[in-house]
């Protein structure tokens, strides 16, 4: 661990004290996931030269299914991919709505250089490697700067031509967008980034200035996500992985409004088969009901028939390269590795680092590993959370601060029902608040 810079170590550690899931530094933390990372590799490779890729990642809950997609996420951003996370909901983003789906994947677009929402820094760079591939062609002065201006914007119809046969909004957007910034006009320019991001409500003098009409709709949604892929792509991004997640939540909406939403799935992956998306790496994420269930994918067959894996067999030897990954979870021992990897983490930053090592040893982290599990029902998949942040914030902290402090000694392990959420509180129904002595 001592490769692992200081600020990473820090951040990784303080979100564990704190009981959230680090923003960065992942791989510290993947415990298990090896098996997959080659397989992984080559599909954002194969992204990265203009392909496309679909995983469908399958696991009960508290199996890490949304870790392991924001493991890729990171891996991707250091591929060169941006990256959106979206959470499918009934409410806030249902499925069956491709309008709203994009609007939140640009809200929640980010690459390896900017925070959400990415998509103006994304939009501006575009036009930046535009202008330079203009100069660098020598046919435009550097300081003609209505020539300049129109041979970028020759340039980008060049490169939008696809999109504009379906979507020729886009590149009108895109084009009043540019022509506002730089006369100065920032509200406009906000107005028509707002626009393009598929977001509503936006001012009418804007887009009239930039010659559009009314919000973007469920049919011109594919067309802005093929545009945005292009300006990825020009831009330097090797592609854009979009994950979606929890969509398992499609089993509890009405009838109707689930065969729709299966359907725009459907779509979505006949039209990355199609080549429609090059640069794309869609993943989805649900549950088993939901994949073998007749509430989920079995409802649409066609769906059913793209995402047949077989899973009889010991998931030892489940092939990384399937269209679904199943994510079999934690048991103790993967819970036992995780914490000995958060003890070196910590310890090659500690005061005394082998007083650490000594104190919090092998056993310890084991006892306490089954000691959190036990108060939260057995049910190992969900106590990850809880285990690193006892084992942080009660355990680690204590003996780096305090030469006496011993655990097995000082430190009662208590699991009270104000420090979990909704899913552990659940687990830990039938155990009550706990307190357990470690040996």
């Amino acid at each position: 661990m001592n490769e692992v810079s200081a600020a990473r170590r820090r951040e990784v550690i303080d979100a564990l004290r704190r009981g959230t899931v680090p923003q960065s530094g992942l791989d510290l933390l993947a415990v298990g996931l090896d098996r997959f990372a080659g397989a992984l590799d080559d599909d954002l490779s194969t992204v990265a030269k203009g392909g496309a890729a679909f995983h469908a990642i399958r696991g009960e809950y508290g199996s890490g299914k949304t870790f392991f997609a924001r493991w890729l996420g990171e891996r991707a951003k250091r591929a060169g991919l941006a990256v959106a996370e979206i959470q499918i909901s009934e409410t806030e983003t249902p499925l069956h709505r491709l309008e709203t789906v994009y609007r939140r994947l640009t809200e929640r677009l980010v690459t390896a250089t900017h925070a959400a929402s990415a998509l103006r820094p994304v939009i501006d760079l575009w036009f930046y490697t535009l202008e330079e591939e203009v100069l660098d062609a020598g046919d435009v002065a550097e300081d003609d700067r209505q020539g300049l201006a129109r041979a970028v914007e020759a340039l980008m119809e060049q490169r939008l031509a696809d999109v504009a046969r379906t979507t020729p909004a886009f590149a009108a957007a895109l084009r009043g967008y540019r022509k506002a910034r730089d006369e100065g006009d920032t509200a406009t320019a906000e107005a028509l980034i707002a626009w393009i991001g598929g977001q509503k409500s936006v001012a009418a003098s804007a887009r009239r200035a930039a010659g559009v009409r009314g919000d973007l709709d469920h049919f011109a949604a594919l067309g802005f996500l093929q545009g945005l892929l292009t300006v990825l792509r020009d831009g330097g991004h090797s592609g854009l992985l979009v994950v979606l997640d929890e969509i398992e939540t499609l089993q509890r909406v009405r009838g109707d409004v689930r065969e729709k939403a299966l359907n725009a799935l459907r779509q979505l992956l006949d039209e990355i088969d199609g080549g429609r998306f090059p640069g794309l790496y869609l993943m989805i994420t649900g549950t088993p009901a939901f994949f073998d269930g007749q509430q989920g994918v079995q409802r649409l067959p066609p769906l059913a028939q793209r995402l047949a894996t077989d899973f009889t067999t010991d998931p030892r030897f489940d092939s990384p390269r399937a269209v679904q990954l199943r994510l079999t979870g934690f048991d103790l021992p993967r819970l036992g590795e995780l914490g000995r990897r958060v003890r070196d983490l910590y310890a090659a930053a500690a005061r005394n680092p082998d007083r650490v090592a000594a104190v919090v040893d092998d056993a310890y982290i084991a006892e306490l590993a089954t000691a959190v599990t036990g108060g939260l029902g057995g049910q190992v998949g969900v106590a990850p959370r809880v285990f690193l942040r006892k084992l942080v914030a009660d355990v680690l902290d204590r003996v780096d601060e305090f030469a006496d402090f011993d655990p097995r000694r000082d430190y009662a392990l208590t699991v009270s029902d104000t420090e979990l959420n909704d899913v552990e509180r659940s687990a830990a129904a039938t155990a009550g608040d706990v307190e357990l002595e470690l040996p």
